[in-house]
């Protein structure tokens, strides 16, 4: 569950890590990492004044680790709100006697207290602009004769437009406000339309909404909408409304019956009448990787059957092509397109349609938040080859070149300043946390000596070299420079009997580890001998490692 408390209040400290266990620890576990840990801080055991001290500090941090883990009920509390959770004043929910369990539930309550005093200040806008242009010019004037053209400019003009948006203003944690509205104009004649609805979440298993409308076009609307769960795989929707006009009263119902007939596969039959009746059965299956759509409607005046398709590429840029055909009554219609993330919030995409006898068309398309910007171009009323192949080259170009010029240097600069303010707020903490890393590394020097003699003799595990932080692999970023620490003393101190077992937890935690480069994609490299046999290995930042399971044998020349 989401933390109550804001993401920038949470402490960075890691008990688990700095213990190195994982967050299932028993008990038991628990006990030994911190017995081990204790050995090799107590302050006792060293003479140098400068050495005391600092092995004072890192026992004590050891010793609040413990306390909280080994207690159940701060234990509960840290793993939902991390260590700043224990120190909020005023949240007096934390009674000694109630489990684990009471004290999550507790805070669960507060944090829904706290969703409704934000639920105020929430208004989740959503509009939509859309702009049709008729550039049909560029390619149909060439058909006509040669006389008529000659001189001429190609005429492209904006013939329709259209805005709408809308607002949700919750008014209990139930109830919801919804406003919204629309201005369209096409070929010089407009209108505008204003809806109001009130949304209730009746249970669980449903809610209900209740719309009324006005309008220049079609005249006031009054509405009223259901959602119903029947059972855990099955919900229905109904949706009915009154229209009235110039000519009267125009009924209207849909409704729509949707099951999941697999994880990922969901079937829908819809029904409408009114105005615009007909029937409809669609078959929609979503994965990580595709998306695929089928679809076969009877109605008047379309009927026609339908199937989509695109493809998801797993990369950083959520690249997806996609490519449908739908054929009818009207006649048939092929598009196929592609759309691509450009920025944090913000994604392109074009589509290019081919149909008769609808011509070519290109739809490009600007998702910037919660806004949407459509820009449907109209290209010929014929299919024309010359029109599909600049449709289809113009728009890719276009992007490649604005990507290259613009949207990787923004990006990049977005990034370095993230980057930059990062390092700025943790500057002294980073500081304070390489210190009590080199104030370990010194305190473990002699269990470090102690172990490698034992490993010696039995020729168990030495750790020859490792280094964490950012390593740089790329021929494309070999500008970048490494920032990387040693931590073969660290990682050689957490050696027992000839094991080194590291957890899912973050690296900068362990003792003797801190993070060298705040904000960026870190790992662990460990050149290290077994058996008097050298191994290297490489492991992400939170990746549970095990030495010497999963090696990599490398020449002892090298």
């Amino acid at each position: 569950m989401a933390s109550a408390l804001d993401d920038d209040e949470i402490c960075n400290d890691d008990y688990y890590s700095l213990l190195n266990v994982c967050r299932e620890a028993t008990q038991e576990e628990l006990k030994a990492a911190y017995r081990r840990l204790c050995m090799l801080y107590h302050p006792d055991k060293h003479r140098d004044a400068e050495l005391k001290r600092q092995a004072e500090t890192l026992f004590n941090l050891v010793h609040e680790a413990y306390e909280v883990l080994s207690d159940p009920q701060a234990r509960a509390i840290y793993d939902i709100y991390g260590k700043r959770g224990l120190d909020v004043e005023g949240w007096e929910v934390v009674e000694r006697k109630r489990s684990p369990v009471e004290i999550r539930e507790e805070f669960e309550r507060l944090q829904r207290e706290r969703e409704e005093r934000r639920l105020q200040q929430r208004t989740n806008p959503k509009g939509t602009i859309s702009v049709g242009i008729d550039a049909t010019d560029l390619f149909d004037r060439y058909e006509e004769d040669y006389e008529d053209m000659v001189g001429g400019i190609p005429h492209i003009e904006i013939n329709r437009m259209q805005i709408s948006q809308s607002i949700e203003a919750p008014l209990t944690t139930k109830d919801t406000a919804i406003l919204s509205g629309s201005l369209s104009t096409h070929n010089g004649n407009g209108g505008g339309t204003i809806n109001l609805a009130l949304r209730r979440v009746t249970s669980a298993k449903g809610w209900g909404e209740v719309e009324l409308g006005a309008g220049d076009t079609h005249g006031p609307l009054l509405g009223m909408k259901i959602f119903r769960n029947l059972t855990p795989r099955c919900f229905v929707t109904t949706q009915c409304g009154l229209q009235f006009s110039s000519r009267g009263v125009r009924p209207g119902v849909t409704t729509v019956l949707a099951r999941h007939l697999d994880k990922n596969t969901m079937g829908y039959l819809q029904w409408r009448w009114g105005i615009h009746s007909s029937m409809n059965t669609s078959i929609v299956r979503d994965t990580k990787s595709s998306h695929l759509t089928l679809a076969v409607q009877l109605g008047i005046p379309q009927t026609f059957m339908m199937m989509s398709y695109q493809y998801k590429f797993q990369d950083e840029d959520q690249t997806k092509i996609k490519g449908s055909v739908k054929s009818g009554f009207f006649g048939t219609v092929v598009e196929y397109g592609a759309e691509r993330k450009i920025s944090r919030h913000s994604v392109v995409g074009a589509t290019i349609s081919i149909g008769v006898p609808q011509g070519v068309s290109l739809k490009i398309k600007l998702n910037r938040a919660s806004q949407t910007y459509f820009f449907p171009i109209h290209l010929t009323d014929q299919l024309l080859p010359s029109a599909v192949f600049y449709a289809t080259v113009g728009p890719l170009v276009f992007y490649l070149a604005i990507q290259q010029l613009i949207i990787r240097p923004y990006v990049r600069a977005q990034k370095e300043q993230e980057l930059e303010k990062q390092r700025e707020s943790s500057a002294s903490n980073i500081t304070k946390k390489k210190q009590e890393a080199e104030a370990a590394v010194l305190l473990m020097q002699e269990s470090v000596r102690r172990i490698i003699e034992a490993e010696e003799s039995r020729m168990g595990l030495i750790i020859l070299n490792a280094w964490y932080g950012k390593f740089v692999t790329d021929n494309s970023r070999k500008h970048e420079r490494a920032k990387v620490i040693d931590v073969t003393v660290p990682l050689q101190c957490l050696v027992k009997d000839s094991k080194l077992i590291l957890t899912e937890t973050s690296k900068s935690g362990l003792p003797g580890f801190y993070d060298p480069c705040v904000g960026e994609e870190k790992s662990l490299k460990v050149l290290y001998q077994f058996r008097g046999v050298m191994h290297q290995v490489l492991s992400g930042d939170t990746e549970p490692l095990r030495i010497p399971k999963q090696s990599h044998r490398i020449d002892t020349d090298t």
